[in-house]
């Protein structure tokens, strides 16, 4: 009954059930929540009626009454929403103390320290979550008591000092508050619950929802538990344990404790608390207890839990369970032992481990023990880690990094023409663009990290440096980023080698045996290509061969051929080109042996290929104002700037690019089908086994297809009988405009294979430029409900979903053999992948580094919606 009683009450309630030592109570419904935001945030008479009638209940078992001077009944209000959201939202303990309950309660349990203690603690928690006073006022009181009396820790402190303190906090509160601390104990106990509830949209509950995609619409229920006291003496205690180590995984009781102390003193950091197996020396009958109960917990819920308990007087009390957090090596190791035990399924165990988590194992990451310096945030664009001196220039990068220095790529934004120091860097932080711009894209395939969008650092590359949250960072300062969490950090961290374990590689065979969708990967040099094979790829599903062109001894002869001035000019620099395409395919055909190799043929509109128009007009201008200047380069420049804003395109995204290039200079294409079927003849003749797939990119009639197709089966025809081999091979095309979608019955006819660009698919579905959009408006829709997900990185299954099961159903009702595959960044993201599996995709595609858990994710998709 997690849904209506959150899973910190459908746990308390089960083990009620169970006969477990849990302190009784009572849980007010996520339904409540809910209706007390419907209802304007107040406490409405029903939900008052109901609360008194549950108190009642309460005070009858216990033999306690709250505000009862003699016996007085405490309780604690804590959150508990249906997913686990720890440290979220706010808690009130010994609540139902006052001036007068407090007396009863040193009489009664002869303990006047205690009581007094207890009363502090509560007017410190309870000011801070429902009267909104900072922490450190009282703090600051406490921490001069104790110099005063000349001790170090809370607990040598007396009842009179306590006395004391309560005085001065109660000042406090008054002057904070503008108002005195609240005496009558049920109106205490109607705002904590209010305040509960009001803490389920504050900033961080929000934050961490978005992070971990929890409704907002869920609420939170509230528990109400008589309190059992760790503070009352040292046969007390509190602490907080996990059934196996949330970090390693390995199968031993993990946790802490302290000896006469609340749960918040274990957090809070005020006292160092002992590890949780020294208790067996300090109370051996208690720890067995709880070894026990602990054996009990992770048998019955299948999975490692997470236990708070309270010691009060030698007496063991388990105030909480749920499934405990963990990093995903522990979650890995746990899985993979829990069905080694017998505990799960192989399909159980797989469904316990987080695709998205795998990341964290795949590159190396921060030392979770070392001290960050963040200075800014932006996007995680790219997993991983790295440090090295900020560096703003691609050349500067490169050459650095060829004299063993580690660098950051720090630029506004990158291009095609960054890539030698994209390639060079340990990493790479832009200030624009969004989760799929270039420099995420590129940095994913490298297994680089990334960090885009990072609007708080101001770059200025005239004199290279940046700034952020006011400090000015020069070009050489060492800085760190965090791909994951999107943190810039200055100065060094310490980082942690990814470490795959044996048990990592095994749950992954697992997945390949369960999963029905192939996984390919996205690879344009065969040192990608090998490192996907590494992590278990079927293949490459994307090579886009303009990354091939963009190398430094390259970049010139692909200039020459954008700018001849004749045909026969072009067809010379082509063939300059087409050996080198030869060798960077006979590179991936070599490291893909066997396995499938689809290649797009160029794609890029032919201007992200020259030389920036600001940047020539820069260095016109300096030519021009320089009397001494060369005036034959000057000519140089003013017409290389002519030619270049000839080409230059009002919308580059929508312009003169993928396959409308090779329909206009079919001779592109013609050289890169040549240098694809020399490079597979090599190889067959070698004895390598080759399996070409050619990808014409962008199209939006079966015409272009037509062309393209005619194209390419002559070229291959003309190289393979001059090789005197046969090849076998496959055309197809890139789904990447609505009319491609809405044609595919016609499209099909041309096409062997289809693979959706979901990338383009998503920027021409939506109309949205995907820099612009990332970087102007799309987190503020996110934000704001406007979308449920920013579509570049979920792809969008209501309308970009729709065009994708329309165009797989016309294709295969025009041609029941056809492939389809996926090839956008969505290839490698879990919930897209559950829904290419239920499209009935063949394959999705994806980045190296992401092929493990598009491995992962593709089997929890057969588990949960395998019609088998």
């Amino acid at each position: 009954m997690k849904s209506l009683l959150g899973g910190k009450g459908a746990n308390l309630a089960e083990m009620t059930n169970v006969g477990l030592p849990v302190p009784p109570g009572f849980t007010i419904t996520t339904e409540a929540c809910n209706d007390y935001y419907n209802a304007g945030k107040t406490f409405t008479e029903s939900m008052e009626q109901q609360t008194l009638a549950a108190l009642k209940e309460l005070e009858e078992s216990v033999g306690k009454q709250l505000g009862d001077i003699e016996n007085p009944l405490l309780v604690s209000v804590r959150s508990g929403s249906v997913f686990s959201m720890p440290g979220m939202m706010d808690t009130v303990l010994n609540l139902g103390l006052n001036d007068e309950t407090v007396k009863g309660l040193a009489i009664k349990t002869n303990n006047a320290r205690f009581a007094y203690d207890s009363y502090r603690r509560f007017i410190q928690m309870y000011s801070g979550v429902v009267m909104g006073v900072d922490h450190y006022h009282f703090e600051h009181v406490i921490d001069a008591i104790k110099e005063a009396r000349g001790v170090t820790q809370d607990t040598l402190l007396s009842a009179e000092d306590w006395q004391q303190v309560i005085e001065k906090f109660k000042v406090i509160v008054t002057k904070q508050a503008g108002e005195e601390f609240p005496q009558e104990p049920f109106e205490q106990l109607k705002k904590a619950i209010l305040a509960v509830f009001k803490s389920w949209n504050n900033q961080r509950a929000i934050i961490y929802r978005k992070i971990h995609r929890i409704p907002d619409h869920l609420g939170t229920a509230v528990n109400i538990q008589s309190m059992v006291f760790g503070n009352m003496g040292d046969n007390c205690g509190t602490g907080v344990a996990f059934t196996r180590n949330p970090s390693t995984g390995e199968n031993l009781l993990y946790g802490e404790y302290l000896i006469n102390a609340q749960g918040e003193d274990v957090v809070a950091g005020i006292r160092t608390p002992q590890p949780i197996a020294t208790l067996k020396q300090v109370m051996p009958d208690i720890y067995e207890e709880f070894q026990n109960i602990c054996n009990r917990l992770e048998s019955h819920y299948k999975d490692m839990q997470d236990i708070e308990f309270t010691i009060e007087n030698g007496k063991l009390y388990i105030l909480q369970t749920r499934n405990g957090k963990r990093t995903a090596h522990a979650a890995v190791k746990i899985a993979y032992d829990y069905v080694i035990e017998g505990i799960l399924s192989k399909e159980e165990a797989l469904l316990r481990i987080d695709p998205s988590q795998l990341d964290q194992i795949l590159h190396r990451r921060i030392d979770p023990n070392a001290k960050q310096n963040v200075i800014a945030k932006g996007l995680p664009a790219s997993p991983g880690a790295a440090s090295g001196k900020a560096i703003f220039d691609s050349d500067v990068a490169e050459k650095l990094a060829n004299d063993g220095q580690k660098v950051i790529l720090v630029r506004p934004e990158t291009t095609p023409d960054d890539i030698h120091g994209m390639l060079a860097a340990q990493g790479i932080l832009t200030s624009r663009g969004g989760m799929t711009s270039h420099a995420a894209v590129v940095a994913r395939g490298m297994g680089k990290p990334a960090i885009c969008g990072c609007e708080e650092v101001k770059i200025d590359l005239q004199t290279k440096q940046f700034t952020a949250q006011g400090l000015v960072i020069n070009e050489g300062d060492i800085i760190s980023i965090d791909g994951g969490t999107g943190k810039v950090i200055l100065g060094e961290v310490k980082l942690i080698d990814p470490e795959l374990s044996n048990e990592f590689q095994e749950v992954l065979v697992w997945a390949d045996e369960i999963r029905e969708i192939g996984v390919r990967t996205n690879a344009d040099t065969p040192e990608d290509a090998l490192k996907a094979r590494e992590f278990g790829a079927e293949g490459i599903g994307l090579c886009r061969t303009e990354h091939m062109f963009m190398a430094a001894d390259r970049i010139p002869i692909v200039q020459e051929m954008i700018l001849a001035e004749t045909d026969q000019e072009r067809i010379d620099a082509l063939n300059k080109l087409m050996p080198m395409q030869q060798g960077d395919f006979e590179g991936l055909f070599r490291e893909m042996e066997g396995l499938p190799v689809t290649i797009r043929l160029l794609d890029p509109p032919l201007h992200e290929f020259l030389p920036n128009i600001e940047d020539l007009l820069v260095d016109i201008t300096k030519l021009k104002l320089d009397p001494d200047a060369d005036k034959v380069l000057l000519r140089e420049k003013e017409s290389l700037l002519r030619k270049v804003r000839g080409l230059a395109e009002f919308n580059p995204m929508l312009g003169h690019r993928g396959c409308r290039l090779g329909v206009v200079y079919p001779e592109i294409y013609e050289m890169q089908a040549k240098a694809i079927f020399m490079a597979a003849a090599n190889l067959a003749k070698a004895g390598i086994k080759v399996i070409p797939e050619v990808m014409i990119p962008l199209v939006g009639h079966v015409n272009e297809l037509a062309l393209m197709r005619k194209l390419v089966v002559d070229t291959a025809k003309d190289v393979l009988e001059e090789a005197g081999i046969e090849i076998e091979y496959t055309i197809g095309t890139m789904i990447e405009v609505p009319r491609a979608a809405i044609t595919a019955d016609e499209i099909a006819k041309e096409a062997d294979f289809f693979s959706f660009g979901t990338n383009d698919l998503t920027q021409t579905t939506f109309g949205f430029s995907r820099d612009d959009a990332e970087g102007k408006f799309l987190h503020y829709y996110v934000d704001n409900k406007v979308l449920p997900e920013n579509p570049f990185a979920v792809l969008d299954n209501d309308g970009v979903g729709k065009l994708v099961e329309m165009a797989v159903e016309l294709g295969r009702k025009a041609k029941p053999g056809l492939k389809t595959g996926i090839c956008g960044e969505h290839g490698g993201e879990k919930h897209s992948i559950e829904f290419c599996y239920q499209a009935g995709l063949d394959y999705v595609s994806c980045s190296p580094f992401r092929v493990p858990i598009a491995r992962l994710a593709g089997a929890h998709a057969t588990i949960k919606y395998s019609k088998k």
